[in-house]
């Protein structure tokens, strides 16, 4: 496995675009930084490879490079970014992706933003099936648009919670068979097409807002924010091997271990 991060050198709390922003609530840079480097080390010992693409002073969000695009059948979907504090970041993102020798299947226009999509954030692979959602950060209307999804093998999901605006906060597939989720996040309908379709552990919702469910998995290595008792602990009984990580300066911004990844290959 290969996983994209970003470092978190212009990293901070400078606007609001979900409601766990406070831009009161600066986070602090060396904190920052050495929770970063924990889980960069971390996802080393758990044997993926790590690509790095250079952080752009003024794009503090970049660091969030789940939201960069999706690696789908070897191939990328680059992102459509909702919020113009974030639309920056998509001609950086789509040079190093075309020089690192990715095809991207929907190039960036920047006079056609929409509709809008958020990668990784709202797409998520369990083997070959994407769990697709909708809501608040990407348009139902962009899995109609783009013809290189199979929708044959998506499933559509729906997100109600604005404390889980992204499908990584709430939902996180261990492997093709086995899915952390907080149910409270989704439509009615939602939950029920992702009981048909996948064995699914329920995360609190204490340990959810602690987001538990915004974990990097790697085989069996489960990496995901400390302070998350319950779930672990579950993860351990069924044969995971959880790896606890700080993640306090990044929750500050909506995020956590998963949002700072994004795997390319």
């Amino acid at each position: 496995m290969k996983i994209l991060m970003c470092r978190p050198d212009y990293y901070e709390i400078e606007y609001e675009i979900n409601p766990w922003m406070n831009i009161h609530s600066k986070a602090n840079s060396e904190k920052a930084l050495q929770q970063w480097e924990t889980l960069y080390a971390l996802i080393l010992k758990c044997g993926a490879e790590i690509d790095l693409i250079p952080p752009v002073k003024g794009l503090p969000d970049m660091v969030f490079t789940a939201n960069a695009g999706l690696f789908y059948k070897k191939q990328i979907i680059l992102s459509r970014f909702k919020h113009k504090e974030r639309q920056g970041e998509l001609s950086h993102l789509q040079t190093w992706f075309i020089e690192s020798g990715y095809t991207i299947l929907n190039p960036f226009i920047p006079q056609n933003l929409t509709p809008y999509f958020e990668g990784a954030g709202d797409a998520l692979l369990a083997g070959d099936q994407l769990f697709a959602a909708f809501g608040f950060r990407t348009d139902y209307a962009f899995y109609q648009q783009a013809n290189y999804i199979d929708r044959n093998n998506t499933v559509f999901c729906e997100l109600i919670n604005p404390y889980f605006y992204h499908l990584d906060t709430c939902f996180c597939p261990l492997n093709d068979k086995q899915a952390l989720w907080y149910p409270n996040a989704f439509s009615q309908d939602t939950q029920s097409k992702l009981r048909a379709h996948l064995q699914l552990i329920a995360v609190t919702e204490a340990e959810a807002k602690h987001f538990a469910c915004n974990a990097v998995v790697i085989n069996e290595n489960v990496i995901l924010p400390e302070n998350c008792p319950t779930i672990t602990a579950q993860l351990e009984r069924l044969g995971f091997k959880v790896h606890a990580c700080e993640m306090g300066e990044y929750l500050k911004a909506g995020g956590a271990c998963k949002c700072l990844t994004l795997v390319i290959g």
